[in-house]
């Protein structure tokens, strides 16, 4: 009998029992209607719960909590963002005043540099929990670090995948255990075309700076339409729920589609 570590399958079935009936669905619609069925928010938290299950049993002789008992690969100290959403591949500048996030960042300088860069739901949470951030982040790797004269930190980091939190533990600083992040139809001649036409609107809006080096670095890439989307995602002018949404978007075709409607949206109001 199938329960929900079989999503994937499940989603496959579903697809072509309605494509049998003329209805047709992508594979990543299809992931989102089975975690809706199974009762989950969407597939990303489907997905993390997947990777949470799969996950090596622990020591059973370990006195260790099991909501402290992460696995150490996994495990990342976490840096909230107050009033930006940042996105892979990307250098950026970040300060660091909190107590916890100064520690956070401390812990991860003495081990491999790896942090989880999460945003708050609300800027003005000065001490930011579990509920107050969203559930999808990104890991990031800290490059610099400079300690300022009024105790406060600034780092620049370099920020790579996106992940999913599967758990949180909130002493002696936040600390997430996170699952990879599902993306999809990053290589569809749906993505590509739609990637061009993400081009084509920042040429024709005058951004040729930020064309320029966008387009130079999709060169490089096998799915140039996630860079194009994420790129482009960084510099939009829209409000924080709006980025979030982007990055949590893990069919890149829907992200490029709300990327282009935003872009549109910005250009009728100028």
């Amino acid at each position: 009998m199938r329960d929900f570590r079989d999503a994937k399958a499940m989603a496959q079935t579903l697809r072509e029992a309605l494509k049998t009936k003329s209805v047709s669905l992508t594979h990543s619609e299809s992931l989102e209607l089975v975690a809706t069925i199974l009762g989950f928010h969407d597939w990303n938290v489907l997905s993390a719960m997947i990777q949470s299950e799969v996950q090596p049993a622990a020591n059973p002789g370990s006195t260790i909590p099991a909501t402290v008992r992460l696995a150490a690969e996994n495990q990342l100290p976490i840096v909230p963002l107050r009033d930006i959403v940042v996105f892979p591949h990307l250098n950026v500048p970040l300060f660091a005043g909190r107590a916890k996030t100064i520690s956070a960042v401390e812990h991860a300088m003495a081990e491999d540099r790896r942090i989880l860069v999460v945003t708050q739901r609300r800027s003005g949470d000065d001490n930011a929990t579990a509920a107050d951030l969203y559930g999808v982040g990104l890991t990031a790797s800290v490059t610099d670090l400079i300690k300022l004269n009024d105790g406060t930190i600034k780092l620049l980091v370099k920020t790579l995948t996106r992940a999913t939190i599967v758990r949180l533990v909130e002493d002696p600083f936040l600390t997430a255990e996170i699952a990879p992040f599902d993306e999809s139809r990053g290589q569809d001649e749906e993505a590509i075309a739609l990637s061009r036409a993400v081009l084509e609107t920042l040429f024709a809006a005058r951004n040729v700076g930020q064309l320029s080096f966008i387009y130079d670095r999709s060169q490089d890439l096998k799915e140039p339409g996630t860079l194009v989307a994420d790129a482009v995602a960084a510099i939009l002018t829209c409000d924080i729920r709006q980025k979030q949404d982007l990055l949590e978007t893990g069919d890149v075709v829907s992200r490029l589609q709300k990327i282009l409607a935003l872009m549109k949206t910005d250009q009728q109001a100028a």
